[in-house]
Parts: C-alpha cells; structure tokens; sequence
C-alpha cells in the first residue's frame, strides 16, 4: 500500500513539472503576398514557420488589379504583408498605408536593390520599371530583404532563415548562370524579343538580348497603329521568325503583328507563351518563380535559334528545384 501512495506521489509530481514547463509550440506567422512571385521566394524563406497568401493568381495582371473588400481585410489581419514595389501594385498602395498605420509590418521586397540599378524609361517620368524579377539577380536581393523581415517578426528562428534564404539563392544563381549561357546560345542577328509589353527590360539586359514591347510598361497603355507598323518593319528588316504572347495580356496586337508580316511575305509564328507578371498554374513547377523564369529562357532561346536544352533548367543536375513552405491560395 505504501509502495502504491509513493508511486502515486511520483506521477502527480510529474505531471506538476509537465505543466509548468513553458510551451515551445507557436502559431505561424500569417503572411499576405501580392504577386506569385513575391509569395514564392517568401515560401522558401519562411520554411513552416509561415502560412503564406498570395492575393494575386495566375494570369493575374498586377498594373490592373483592383484590392477587394476581402483582400483589404485579409491585409489588415495578416502578421506581415510583402509586396514587390516600384509602383508594380500602384492601386494597393492606400491599403498598404492604411495598414502600416494600424502597426502591421508591411515590407516592399525591392528595397535592397540600389537605385542605380534601376531603370526609369522615358514614358514613365518619375516612376521606375518594376518588373525586377526578369533579371535573376536582382531578385535575389528580394530574397535577402525577406529574410531580413523575417528576422525582424522572428528572432528565435532567424538563422533558420538566413539559411534558407542563402540556399536558395544558391539555386538562383544556378539559374542566372543558365539564362546566360542559353540566350548567348541564339545567333546575334535573331537576339530580338518582342512581346506584349514592356515587361521584359530587366531581362533583356541582364542576359545580352534586345527587348521590344508593343505596349509600355503598363498593360494599361494602348498600341497604336504606328507601333504596330514599326515593328512589322523590324520583323521584317531583321527576319525575325518567332513573337511571343504573355500570359496576363491579352493576344491582339500580337496577332496584329503576325498579320502585317504576312501582309509583306514574311512569316512569323508564336514562340510561345511567356510567363510576364504572372507565374503559372499554382501547384505546378511553371508555378514558381524558378519554374516561370526556366520557362521563358527555354521558350525564348528554342524559339530563337538558340539550343537551351529541351527540358529546360528543370532536368539540369545544378536546377536543385525548390521545396516550398507552407501556404495558401
């Protein structure tokens, strides 16, 4: 009986010290993106530690988009909110202010890019050209300002991501490196890319190719008749065999194009469709920002003359294609 009270005695005092220990466990941090392609790379620094929302879907144009009622509150509730910048999501910004103002941590994810970097086309006096994630390096430095966020919000797991941040930039500049080689592969003459819009300039520099948008920057402005013709005579000048789509934009002056060519005996065909300010079919590897980018550098140098491998950066052995956190669409 003795031996029962004192084994009785024992459990309770364990179960005393069980309840007294202080919790580990957290919630994780609620986290508001804009654009896939921000919410991607914030996925792969957040790890589990972040449920992450893109409020912008595929095919999704971002110089468009309109914030609901419930992408309004879904912002004022989230932990922290990442948005590119640059004036990308110009619509949003009062949103953005108002929930800075009720102390949210809301981070534009292009704020370690130097201004010197930038480019500010003449059409767009005073605002620069947002579309940095063409140019993979430039992206990376997003990658470093997330983590820096993260690290603000979450100090007990911020080497946690700073380690992800830094692989996965390792995989990004694997992918640099790719674009690089595949569009130097395209013979000089034919380095000519025209598409839909503007959206393009970062990766035309980057990567050593000709950039030429029917549209400007924003998906906003209009192709004229005059624009149209001009680039007709480019096509047609330089025997350029290949335009590309996008696919947040619409297709008509593409086609606009492809008939004038016609119209002067010269052939043009679609290249393909290119992933401009937003990603693919969330869930699939087009729908990551590594897939988006592998994509356009496989489309744009098969299309062109170049020899990028069929299957593109995905089969290479560097690719190291990234495993995201958690999230939500």
């Amino acid at each position: 009986m003795a031996n029962q009270k004192g084994v009785l005695m024992v459990f309770k005092s364990l179960l005393l010290v069980l309840f007294l220990i202080p919790t580990t466990v957290t919630k994780p941090i609620q986290i508001i993106a804009t654009t896939g392609m921000v919410a991607d790379i914030t996925r792969e620094v957040a790890g589990d530690h972040a449920v992450v929302t893109s409020l912008m879907g595929e095919g999704v144009d971002p110089h468009l988009y309109k914030p609901t009622a419930a992408d309004a509150k879904a912002i004022v509730s989230a932990d922290m909110v990442f948005y590119s910048g640059l004036m990308l999501e110009g619509t949003m910004t009062d949103t953005f202010l108002k929930a800075a103002r009720m102390g949210k941590l809301v981070y534009p994810v292009t704020e370690l890019i130097d201004e010197s970097y930038l480019l500010e086309p003449p059409e767009f006096q005073g605002h620069w050209d947002p579309h940095v994630w063409m140019d993979v390096s430039a992206w990376s430095q997003a990658v470093e300002a997330i983590a820096n966020a993260l690290c603000e919000q979450d100090e007990v797991n911020c080497k946690e991501y700073k380690a992800n941040a830094e692989r996965y930039k390792a995989k990004l500049h694997n992918l640099h490196e790719y674009a690089i080689t595949s569009i130097a592969s395209i013979p000089k003459n034919r380095r000519i890319l025209i598409t839909a819009h503007d959206a393009f300039n970062y990766f035309g520099r980057a990567y050593g190719i000709e950039v030429v948008g029917i549209q400007g920057l924003s998906t906003e402005s209009e192709a004229g008749i005059e624009d149209v013709n001009r680039l007709v005579n480019i096509l047609v000048n330089n025997r350029i065999t290949a335009v590309f789509v996008e696919s947040s934009v619409s297709d008509r002056n593409v086609n606009a194009l492809i008939e004038g060519a016609a119209a002067k005996g010269h052939t043009v065909k679609i290249g393909g469709r290119l992933f401009s300010d937003a990603m693919g079919q969330v869930g699939t590897y087009k729908g990551t920002y590594i897939g988006m980018l592998d994509h356009n550098i496989t489309t744009i140098s098969a299309a062109l003359g170049g020899n990028a491998p069929e299957d593109g950066f995905a089969m290479m052995p560097q690719s190291n294609q990234p495993t995201g956190g958690n999230d939500e669409h």
